[in-house]
């Protein structure tokens, strides 16, 4: 059988099933209609050619291909797809300047700068920098005349900025970030305040100029230029920072990577759509570190000694100090996390620097979000249930069969997801009228409201662009967008197409004065259609498909198929499986195998391996030109070139600002274009948005998702340090793909993530085209886990939503490291298989295939830490600091702790997040060493971008008593049920509430120590919080 043939045998064969499964849900189609929907979407290889892709292919040169298929007995022609051939998505072989050993090294090569004309400002002081001597050259035209400017902008905030002296509006966008893009600090002291300033910059011209910036308190040098040069060109800036032997350095996004940095590695900052390789950069740029510093103490003599090693111990005598250091820069960049440095370099736009005094990590971040990048958004209560999504929903009869199977199960689900299976022939804001008709849809989704449950789409950044030949093949969201010019450009005036899923695409640019209106106007009439609840943006780094404006010329072909086999298709069938998979399920995993290698053996003779070798591309310099699409300094991209599978850094905005300016900014854009967007959708409530591309400051727009990861124990590992990085860039509203994205899960894997995922505050399970289902439901024991972690996970709700309030209000982080919330303990420093939810509750999962056992430390028992285990309620006993306390970890279990001197605020778990606010109160009070406790609850209307009235309670327990004292008129009716004390030595022989005796419902446990009231809501029956109230035991 011809391929061709193979693939036709194959489509009929789906769409006989698709029939025979929807044709009591659905209005039937021909076959004809049927054929020819999904060779517009499909690719079929054919005998037939046409001609290549090419950018200087002429409109209209292009051939169609066309072949005939006999459908029930007729003859019927029909168009094959257009694959855009893989060698358009292939740029020059570039090797990455920090893997050339050739490579010219500025530091040796440069002359440096002089300071002079140095004079005071109200804040700081400015300088002139001047070359030091010849110019250097060495990766674009260096940059005679530099200004510097050094400003206090806050108590704890210093900035220091150096750029270009003469800057004109040819020249602006090429070294300066204005603010209307990404929000500038500004000034935050005035002239004549006192200043209890702990940063102090000093300044050297010898040998040639450096800077150097001081914890007065202290003394400790922060950062330090000394014994390097400032390097300055039109497309290379570098500069050099010491750093302390065996430092500890966290952040530098996006990129997957254990918690602590290490210092042998390199972070690039150039989003990129890349699967979530390990070490490489990917989808988000986030140039931020914290780095901490633990010196050991002599109380007798009060002196401290930087710890350079890890020979420490958790019981020893330490403390901390950290800081914190933004580069506001958003073009192409790396960070060389050297032995002995950090050494920054960019190949554009200027140095801005901001340092964050500290001194904790908990101000560091504080003061990053509340004075650099802005606080976190607030979600809706909703968004905390749990999400289902798949590639591969092929009906709206597929979804609701998803959405009452869970409820079959009874398995908690809050939201349902749909990727682009939806669109028609994968187009922004579309609906397939086959499979997703509308009508049909708004019949679905109202059963889902009604049961309070929600829907959430994918909207990609590319938008389609019709094939000009084609009458019918008309899209009103493009030519809206043509008629308002919201496209991105080329260079010589003439719109920039790409290709990403639906074919050849255009690009919105966000600096088109209409953009953010036209993006409002299609999210409005979508919604008019289909009544969604929230928006995930993908694709926007932004991706596409070719290097350069490859759909010039060929429009013609549209709708083409991408330059690759999508999941499924010959040669790209889904064979792989998580760790360990062979040794529990021997004869799938053999079958697996064999298939793995046939396919890998037919895609192999389908395809010789070229012998040819491709010399690495060397961009050389053009004194004062600017060489964009591949610039003399390679960056460790880990697509290659800067356009490879991105917009090509030579698409121009209509403001005439260059893609190489701001390539980095381009997810942040669409997410606040989409922000503003729902704000007209949904007046007066909080946007949902999940976002893939992110930038600092995107956390005020949007939640974040970890992207195309794969479905192994080491992903699912990582996803722990990708949570706690983006709790460091301000971006909370953080999950990974639960039980994988990429490859087949299996059920150990999937029941060990659903359980981990459940404590993460985006709690979404989501995999790819033609992969195994992995459902929670899908097997038995995964059903059973996932039932008792969203068990925890909705009973905690309320909880998890203060967290929020307090992370929006005061930039306090949600998910913590250990190291973050015990300070003075270095052995924690690198502890990223553990962490903790807010303060009070730390989960120990278990991250590898096989394990029955976890091993896990309990921070501060050294200090008179108390922890309790979350489903005994005793104490931890025995536990010495620093301890790998071995913990029992069967399937199915996640350990759970919770820290003595919390008190935790619950509602029943119920199947939906609006059920379970409407449920009584209840309290987990968990005593300290002193038996006392304190917590707080923050209840509001739950969707309300602006709120009317709220609600704060405090909650504190000591001697014997609990306090509640609320604050804010927002009216909550559900009574207070049960309240659990953790840590009461001895039962209590009277139980008070107001002074009034409880009489029932009192159980004291003397084994767990435990004091269990139950059925309160006879005396709290107006609210649990419309009044003060003391509950005392004695």
């Amino acid at each position: 059988m011809t391929p061709l043939l193979l693939v036709l045998d194959r489509t009929l064969q789906v769409f006989d099933n698709a029939w025979r499964l929807c044709e009591d849900k659905m209005a039937r189609i021909s076959w004809t209609q049927a054929l020819l929907t999904f060779f517009s979407l499909a690719s079929c290889q054919s005998s037939n050619t046409v001609e290549a892709d090419g950018l200087t292919a002429v409109a209209g040169s292009q051939t169609v291909s066309y072949a005939t298929a006999t459908v029930n007995g007729t003859p019927t022609r029909y168009s094959v797809a257009f694959t855009v051939p893989a060698s358009a998505d292939e740029g020059p072989n570039i090797l990455p300047n920090v893997d050339d050993p050739e490579a010219k090294q500025a530091q040796q090569l440069c002359p440096g700068y002089t300071a002079s004309n140095v004079e005071r400002t109200a804040h700081g002081f400015s300088a002139s920098l001047t070359l030091a001597g010849a110019p250097c050259n060495v990766y674009g035209t260096d940059i005679e005349d530099l200004s510097l400017s050094v400003d206090v902008q806050s108590t704890h905030r210093m900035r220091v900025r150096i750029e270009p002296t003469y800057i004109g509006s040819s020249n602006y966008s090429h070294y300066i970030l204005p603010s209307n893009l990404v929000y500038a600090p500004e000034q935050g002291i005035a002239q004549n305040d006192p200043q209890d300033i702990d940063l102090e910059f000093s300044w050297s011209n010898d040998p040639t100029f450096s800077f150097v910036i001081l914890r007065k308190s202290t003394g400790d040098v922060l950062f330090d230029t000394r014994g390097s040069v400032l390097v300055y060109e039109n497309q290379f800036i570098e500069f050099v920072s010491q750093l302390p032997e065996n430092y500890n350095l966290y952040g530098m996004g996006e990129r997957i990577h254990g918690l602590r940095l290490g210092n042998n590695y390199t972070t690039t900052f150039w989003a990129a759509d890349a699967g979530d390789p390990i070490d490489y950069n990917i989808y988000g740029s986030h140039p931020f570190y914290l780095d901490t510093r633990y010196f050991e103490t002599d109380d007798s003599t009060g002196e401290r000694t930087l710890v350079t090693t890890q020979n420490v111990s958790a019981d020893g005598n330490y403390e901390s100090w950290s800081h914190g250091v933004y580069m506001r820069n958003a073009h192409g960049m790396e960070a060389l996390l050297l032995p002995t440095n950090i050494t920054w370099r960019t190949i554009g736009g200027s140095i801005d620097l901001y340092i964050f005094d500290g001194p904790t990590q908990k101000a560091v971040t504080e003061q990053y979000q509340v004075g650099a990048i802005g606080l976190p958004k607030m979600e809706q209560y909703w968004a905390f249930g749990f999400h289902q999504c798949r590639w591969g929903y092929k009906n709206w009869s597929m979804v609701e069969d998803v959405v009452n199977t869970y409820r079959a199960f009874d398995i908690p689900l809050e939201t349902l997801w749909l990727d682009i299976d939806y669109m028609f022939q994968y187009r922004d804001f579309t609906n397939d009228l086959n499979t997703f008709a509308i009508e049909e849809g708004k019949a679905v989704l109202a059963r889902m409201h009604a049961d309070g449950q929600h829907y959430v789409p994918i909207v990609d950044a590319a938008i389609y662009i019709p094939n000009p030949h084609n009458a019918s093949d008309n899209y009103s969201v493009y030519t809206d967008g043509e008629d308002r010019g919201v496209f991105l450009h080329n260079p010589d005036g003439s719109e920039y197409i790409g290709a990403v899923w639906p074919g050849y695409t255009v690009f919105p640019d966000w600096h088109a004065e209409e953009s953010v209106s036209w993006w409002t106007d299609a999210l409005q009439m979508h919604h008019n259609d289909m009544p969604w609840d929230g928006i995930w943006i993908d694709m926007s780094e932004a991706a596409s498909f070719c290097i350069g404006s490859c759909g010039t010329g060929n429009l013609s072909l549209n709708p083409v198929h991408p330059p690759f086999n999508l999941p499924g298709e010959p040669g790209s069938q889904i064979f792989t499986y998580p760790e360990g998979f062979a040794s529990t399920n021997q004869s799938e995993a053999a079958a697996a195998s064999s298939l793995s290698a046939s396919q890998a053996s037919s895609v192999e003779r389908a395809t010789p391996p070229s012998t040819a070798t491709s010399p690495y591309f060397t961009s050389t310099v053009t004194p004062g030109v600017r060489s964009l699409e591949n610039p003399p300094y390679a960056l460790k991209n880990i697509n290659g070139p800067l356009g490879d599978h991105a917009v090509s850094p030579n698409a121009t905005h209509v403001d005439g600002v260059l893609e190489y300016d701001v390539h980095n900014l381009y997810g942040h854009q669409i997410l606040n274009a989409t922000y503003h967007g729902l704000l007209e959708v949904f007046p007066g409530k909080r946007p949902f948005i999940i976002g893939r591309s992110t930038f600092a400051g995107s956390g005020t727009l949007a939640g974040h998702w970890g992207g195309d990861n794969t479905s192994l124990f080491a992903y699912m590992y990582f996803g722990i340090s990708q949570a706690l990085n983006f709790a460091l860039f301000g971006i909370p509203m953080f999950g990974v793909d639960t039980c994988g994205f990429n490859g087949n899960s299996d059920e150990e894997l999937c029941n060990r993530w659903m359980q981990l995922s459940a404590f993460f505050p985006f709690y979404r399970n989501h995999n790819t085209l033609s992969a195994d289902s992995q459902e929670a439901y899908v097997w038995a024991s995964v059903a059973d886990a996932s039932r008792r972690a969203m068990q925890i996970r909705y009973s905690l709700l309320p909880y998890m939503y203060t967290l929020f309030y307090l992370a929006h209000t005061t930039g306090t982080t949600v998910m913590r490291a250990l190291a973050w919330e015990f300070p003075n303990d270095p052995t924690l420093a690198a502890v990223d298989n553990q962490f903790l939810l807010g303060p009070s509750l730390m989960v120990v999962p278990a991250l590898g295939q096989g394990m029955t056992e976890v091993h896990g430390v309990f921070p501060g028992v050294a200090q008179g830490e108390v922890w309790y285990d979350w489903y005994t309620m005793e104490a931890m006993s025995d536990v010495k600091p620093g301890q790998n306390v071995t913990i029992p970890a069967p399937l199915g279990h996640i350990p759970v702790y919770i820290r003595g001197g919390s008190i935790l605020p619950q509602q029943e778990a119920l199947y939906t997040t609006s059920e379970s606010r409407r449920s009584p109160w209840s309290l987990l009070c968990a005593l300290d060493a002193n038996g006392a406790a304190t917590g707080q609850l923050y209840v509001d209307d739950g969707e309300s971008l602006v709120q009317n009235s709220t609600l704060l309670v405090d909650i504190t327990a000591s001697e014997g008593s609990l306090y509640a004292n609320g604050r804010g008129l927002y009216k909550d009716t559900n009574a207070l049920a049960n309240v659990t004390i953790m840590g009461v030595a001895s039962e209590p022989s009277n139980v008070t509430l107001n002074g009034e005796q409880i009489s029932s419902g009192v159980a004291y446990n003397s084994t767990s120590q435990v004091l269990m009231l139950r059925g309160l809501q006879s005396v709290t029956g107006s609210g649990a919080w419309t009044q003060d109230w003391v509950l005392s035991w004695m």
